[in-house]
């Protein structure tokens, strides 16, 4: 009986995997795909850097400090932890699912000493009563068994499929995610690097605004100025000082920003004041296409698809039967000694079919549940794309439009603080009064500071779009995933 079935498993194997899957095949669909980015024709940026390869985009900022923290996050940035924790146990959940397509095998052992009853049995000193008491039985025995799932219409390798289309969706997540905190990193350390600018303008203006206020009250002394301009010239002082302690908020705020970005308390951490290059790079941005396997958000949303798809076959195989082979072997005997003889064999062999006759049409339902989620992912998928070249389009046209903007303001300014060097030169020959040299300096802070919002926004909006085209991310950076599957005999 055993030999004819041995012989048979080969063929069953090689007839399981071979069989179809039912359930649609994936295909990813198609997108509405530019030929190229509106903002990018005949745009040239001033002073273009290509950005390093790989991930390590931050390095064409040319900042030691920035590449130190950005390397201290990809270490100890505890959401990117938790992202990274959720990849593995989606991993974990694929490589289980391969596991399926095998059969399970077990082994049991037991012992047993029982005795069964008796009506009656004779007791001592009774002559009443009839029948005996069974002795004890022993009873041991040793059995290998071993069971197997028929995946003949698929549902176990479209359940493989869907597992390893999360998993990758996972993965894409936490590239996502580390790409969006190396983003947010950054920016704020463009951020507090400008508000160290701005303070360092301020402090400038600070000194100037000092000197005139001292020429307003040497003059005051001798009779030349009036004591309204002593007092314009001091609260004039004072109102810079305390815009420049006001930074000092701002500052703290983006300081502590990053040290949680980069996993450290705000009391550990310190970012002693420093400048910013003044260079702004821009990534050369290449055909919208490319988005499509640059950007890990477009990568995840993919994948979701092909998730979703595999669902569809899974709920479709609902509708034919499991099909179940299950067999064991081992030995049994009322003693412990030479159990494990020829005599003592036991063994049995069998299938099982189960299959829903009458459910209501809940199956039915559970098929367009499904083919209504794999439609959502679709929806999803592309709305994704749309807003990947909607970002990219942003920040191309951001930078095209401060570059414009950047320069006829830092023609203002350098107009501004001749302005102010020319009307406290009249001020001092006494032909104007002192609230025209007030107006010049206002003007002339006003401007600056405009100035190095502009810088900043810049600056920003380079980093927004290295991360828009991905950050130097791409779908072949996906880990080798390795889900255990039979080869057809």
């Amino acid at each position: 009986m055993m030999k004819p079935m041995h012989k048979l498993l080969p063929f069953l194997t090689a007839a399981v995997l071979t069989a179809c899957a039912v359930g649609p095949n994936y295909h990813r669909p198609g997108t509405p795909t530019p030929d190229t980015f509106k903002e990018a024709q005949g745009w040239k940026p001033a002073e273009p850097r290509e950005a390093a390869s790989g991930l390590t985009w931050w390095t064409v900022y040319d900042d030691p400090v920035l590449n130190d923290l950005e390397s201290q996050l990809s270490v100890s940035n505890q959401t990117l932890k938790a992202s990274e924790a959720a990849w593995r146990e989606a991993v974990a959940a694929a490589q289980a699912a391969g596991a399926q397509i095998y059969p399970t095998t077990g082994i049991t052992g037991s012992a047993q000493r029982s005795r069964g009853a008796t009506n009656s049995y004779v007791t001592s000193g009774s002559s009443s009563g009839s029948g005996t008491r069974p002795a004890p039985v022993n009873q041991f025995a040793v059995t290998g068994n071993a069971s197997w799932d028929i995946d003949l219409w698929g549902k176990i390798r479209r359940t493989i499929e869907g597992q390893v289309a999360t998993a990758r969706a996972s993965e894409a997540e936490l590239a996502a995610a580390r790409l969006s905190a190396q983003a947010t990193l950054a920016i704020d350390y463009i951020e507090l690097r400008v508000t160290d600018e701005q303070v360092q303008l301020l402090a400038d203006t600070i000194k100037g605004y000092q000197r005139s206020f001292d020429i307003t009250q040497n003059q005051y002394k001798v009779g030349v100025a009036a004591k309204a301009d002593v007092i314009t010239a001091e609260t004039q002082l004072e109102g810079a000082q305390s815009q420049q302690i006001g930074l000092g908020v701002t500052r703290a705020t983006l300081e502590h920003a990053i040290a949680v970005l980069v996993g450290k308390p705000p009391a550990q951490f310190t970012l002693a004041p420093a400048t910013f290059g003044a260079t702004i790079p821009v990534v050369p941005t290449g055909l919208p296409s490319g988005l499509l396997e640059r950007r890990p958000d477009i990568a995840e949303a993919e994948r979701k698809m092909a998730a979703a798809n595999a669902q569809i076959g899974v709920a479709i195989s609902a509708y034919f039967p499991d099909l179940t082979l299950s067999g064991s072997y081992g030995f049994a005997s009322s003693v412990s000694a030479g159990l494990i003889k020829a005599p003592n064999n036991v063994w049995s062999v069998g299938a099982s079919a189960t299959d829903a006759l009458l459910d209501f049409g809940a199956r039915r339902y559970q098929v367009a549940g499904a083919r209504a989620a794999y439609d959502n992912t679709v929806a999803s998928y592309r709305q994704t794309v749309l807003t990947a070249f909607e970002q990219v389009e942003d920040e191309l046209a951001s930078l095209r439009i401060l570059e414009q903007q950047y320069q006829v303001a830092d023609q203002t300014v350098k107009d501004a603080n001749l302005a102010v060097q020319l009307t406290l030169n009249q001020y001092k020959a006494g032909i104007v009064a002192y609230t025209a040299v007030v107006t010049a300096q206002a003007t002339a802070l006003s401007d600056a500071q405009a100035l190095l919002t502009l810088r900043q926004n810049r600056l920003v909006a380079s980093a927004t779009l290295i991360e828009a085209l991905g950050g130097g991310w791409s779908t072949q950076d996906f880990a080798a995933l390795h889900v255990a599957l039979p080869t057809p005999l």
